[in-house]
């Protein structure tokens, strides 16, 4: 059985296979036009360079960093530019997308991290073991760690935590916690968590935002106002939080962690962040010098940093991994209720056409599932079935539906359908709209286009609690990023779970197939019994087509010259972490240079 402990040797190849692709799930934002997903690079002095970390994910830096010997220096203010804000800090009420976990990692601090090779390793934890059988988890937290407001985190707080917020009813973590059924507390410091099932992925949950430690004190002190007031472990205190304007947290003096050189961490005083939801304003603010570091998840933007890097202005880190963009349709509306319909808009799209659109030519590569060419887990018999530009075939399923006297929608027989599609007010993803409901006109499709605000973008998707069923959303047709670097078990049984109890299923698509599959991916330790169980879910997703695709995604964080450390950031054992992979970092470890 694998033991994932701090100072001992790392899993073998068992665990490897298991944990071989990171972090979170569904990631809701942008079309897929020019996002992604989130994993490794280093820090290099070439003007370009291309590597891919063990799992399959390629990364390209482009950067003018400094020599591997530069001393990092203490002090300073870094201000960062994200491309979204996020709604509430509070883990279970939070939708923390990409730029929400740059932030949280400010103030909160990950029980276990995804390293550079694709293993999950313990990082504020001491050690994650699990029981012969997998249905238990036994986590070992630190001596010593305390919460910004000066109380223990001990394994008490941990099942507090779990009982009365994680597993609470309407947490958005219900899916990603579903099959834990309980939290074990063993002593002061160990705690271990009950499962209903055998989970060989369970791991991969303390990687999200299952895993961010908060002090259960400040919650009861505040339950309705914590979220906008975080208290966690990490190496910065939360000050204060202007919605749609600034975040800023200040340095923690007493963090429990140190660099290899045993200097205190972290180096910053202070990082403010500022949501900027327009790309080009958010790269000029940077090259101007009124920010520090900033992120995009477009292909369009990645073409500027370029240049910007080519005239010296910049340094960017680019990465690809297995994230695409495209639409996820809600199969509980009408009339994209019908897989007619689906295939219809699938068939329908020129996807090559949509990524020069997006700007994504020569940049990233046509997505037809989950999991780029380069993963582990990527089938080219699922990339030969996903329904290639057709017009033809597009038109021939929407006349089919059109003309059936049972069609769900109620209209009569020949009446033209009506499709919704709900994007942010981006411009990029704009234009993007405007290709799709081309495209879907062409094929007989009347298509009504809404600009949507991201917070309530995200929201409409997720739904309520409230609804019948719960968490059913609130739309028919959304632009939208899929997919992530984790293990298939976590990615997909949060994206296809239960409607009423997996928030995370925003196209609210099941059935007893894929149902089936999940459990072998669950249970299973065994990669070729792995592979074929998630290659059968891809086949059935391309199908059933409750995900369309615009393309793979790159991402970029770039910074003004003077930023070190964005890519390097490692565990208290000194194990390389992941870097940017998806445009997301951590700031416990970054520094400024005089």
């Amino acid at each position: 059985m694998p033991h994932l402990s701090k100072g001992r040797s790392r899993p073998g190849t068992w665990w490897r296979v298991l944990a071989v692709v990171a972090v979170a799930a569904l990631v809701a934002a942008a079309c897929g036009d020019d996002d992604t997903a989130d994993e490794a690079t280093n820090d290099t002095t070439s003007t370009e360079e291309t590597t891919a970390t063990d799992d399959g994910d390629a990364a390209t830096t482009s950067t003018t960093a400094a020599a591997e010997d530069e001393a990092p220096v203490v002090g300073g203010s870094i201000t960062v530019v994200l491309e979204a804000e996020t709604n509430s800090w509070l883990p279970g009420t939070g939708s923390i997308a990409n730029s929400g976990t740059v932030v949280a990692s400010a103030f909160y601090d990950l029980l276990a991290v995804r390293a550079a090779d694709g293993e999950v390793v313990p990082y504020l934890a001491e050690s994650l073991t699990p029981n012969d059988d997998l249905t238990e988890w036994t986590v070992v937290l630190p001596e010593g760690v305390t919460f910004h407001d000066g109380t223990p985190l001990t394994a008490e707080n941990q099942k507090r935590a779990f009982d009365e917020v994680l597993k609470a009813e309407g947490s958005n973590l219900l899916g990603a916690l579903a099959n834990v059924e309980s939290v074990r507390v063993d002593d002061e410091l160990t705690y271990t968590y009950v499962l209903s099932v055998t989970d060989a992925s369970f791991p991969d949950v303390l990687t999200g935002t299952s895993g961010r430690p908060f002090s259960m004190t400040a919650y009861d002190a505040d339950p309705e106002g914590f979220g906008d007031a975080p208290v966690g472990t990490g190496p910065f205190i939360f000050q204060s939080w202007t919605r749609d304007d600034r975040l800023v947290v200040t340095r923690n003096p007493d963090y429990w962690r140190t660099d290899d050189q045993g200097n205190q961490l972290p180096y910053l005083d202070e990082v403010v962040f500022r949501p900027i939801p327009d790309e080009d304003s958010r790269l000029q603010t940077v090259r101007a010098g009124d920010a520090q570091i900033g992120q995009t998840l477009r292909q369009s933007m990645i073409r500027q940093t370029r240049a910007a890097v080519d005239a010296g202005e910049i340094q960017s880190h680019e990465s690809i991994g297995n994230n695409g963009g495209g639409s996820i349709i809600n199969v509980l509306q009408a009339p994209v209720d019908d897989v007619r319909v689906r295939l219809g808009l699938a068939y329908a799209l020129d996807q090559e056409a949509l990524i020069e659109i997006l700007g994504g030519t020569d940049i990233t590569p046509a997505q037809t599932q989950y999991y780029s060419p380069d993963s582990p887990w990527f089938s080219e018999a699922v990339d030969a079935a996903f329904p290639a530009y057709d017009p033809e075939r597009a038109a021939e399923l929407i006349q089919e539906y059109v003309d059936d006297p049972d069609r769900s929608d109620g209209r009569a027989p020949g009446e033209p359908i009506t499709v919704e599609f709900n994007c942010p007010p981006d411009p990029s993803l704009i234009e993007l709209a405007q290709a799709y409901q081309a495209y879907w006109g062409q094929a007989g499709v009347d298509v009504t286009l809404n600009q949507v605000e991201q917070a309530a973008h995200i929201a409409n998707a997720i739904g309520s609690p409230d609804t019948d069923p719960p968490f059913a959303g609130s739309y028919m047709v959304n632009c939208w990023r899929n997919g992530s670097q984790a293990d298939p078990y976590t990615v997909l049984s949060q994206a296809y779970g239960p409607v009423a109890t997996a928030p995370g299923n925003v196209t609210n698509y099941t059935s007893e197939r894929l149902d089936a599959n999940l459990v072998t991916l669950r249970e299973s330790a065994d990669f070729d019994t792995r592979y074929a169980a998630n290659e059968d879910i891809m086949l059935e997703l391309a199908e059933q087509v409750p995900v369309l695709w615009t393309g793979g995604t790159a991402t970029a964080v770039f910074a003004v010259p003077e930023v070190r450390g964005l890519t390097t950031w490692s565990t208290p054992d000194g194990v390389l972490g992941t870097g940017v992979l998806g445009a997301s970092f951590s700031f416990g470890q970054v520094w400024w240079a005089e």
